[in-house]
């Protein structure tokens, strides 16, 4: 027969799990949350890759990550919320890969003009431009990219300026360079977008800017 330790040890012990279980549990909800957030954005972003910006509606993003959307709003209380969470992972994506290209190029001008056109060439470059161009006219819309942008440029100067030691002598060039860069690259793909600019002319173009930058690069 149990004793009164035996039975306070066992409620003790069932606490214990339950506490445990407890604690768990939001950590694999978060993960969940945050998994199905990913499927939505991503989602979004074929949407505006395929049917633009004022095509990009609530119930067919939901359709495109195979949800409902009762499901979707769950996640997201609105569009203004879907679009601005999108906005957010498109910048969080460049930053990544302007840190890896960082790591792995030695900062050679030539490898990072490559990295960085190829950048120009998925998707979510397509996606970003279309909420670009489309915030030109839609006041909510401009709203919400121009806080994320400000947030961006200062995270991305931040990080840009700890990457690469070897301009913090000279920052005001490399803002023109990094300036510079993003112009003529991004320009470059809305022109092949377009049709306005042969693809001939890109590797040409691309030699230009990578002996631009090392001319401006610090001794």
């Amino acid at each position: 027969m149990a004793t009164a330790h035996d039975r306070r040890r066992d409620v003790a012990t069932r606490s214990g799990n339950d506490e445990k279980a407890a604690s768990a549990s939001p950590t694999r909800q978060a993960l969940k949350s945050a998994q199905t957030r990913g499927r939505l954005i991503d989602a979004t972003i074929r949407c505006l890759v395929k049917v633009g910006y004022s095509g990009t509606t609530t119930p067919l993003v939901a359709m495109e990550a195979g949800m409902s959307r009762g499901a979707m709003l769950h996640h997201f209380d609105n569009s203004a919320t879907l679009i601005r969470a999108t906005v957010v992972e498109l910048h969080e994506r460049r930053l990544r890969a302007f840190r890896r290209t960082s790591e792995t190029s030695q900062h050679d001008p030539a490898s990072m003009i490559s990295a960085y056109w190829k950048q120009t060439q998925k998707p979510a470059f397509a996606a970003f431009q279309e909420l670009a161009m489309a915030a030109r006219t839609n006041a909510e819309l401009a709203k919400i990219m121009q806080v994320v942008q400000v947030e961006y440029r200062e995270r991305f100067n931040t990080e840009a300026f700890a990457l690469f030691p070897e301009w913090r002598d000279a920052p005001t060039r490399f803002a023109q360079a990094m300036a510079l860069s993003q112009t003529l690259i991004e320009g470059m793909a809305m022109s092949i977008m377009t049709g306005a600019l042969d693809e001939a002319m890109v590797p040409p173009l691309l030699k230009m800017l990578e002996e631009q930058i090392r001319a401006m690069r610090p001794a």
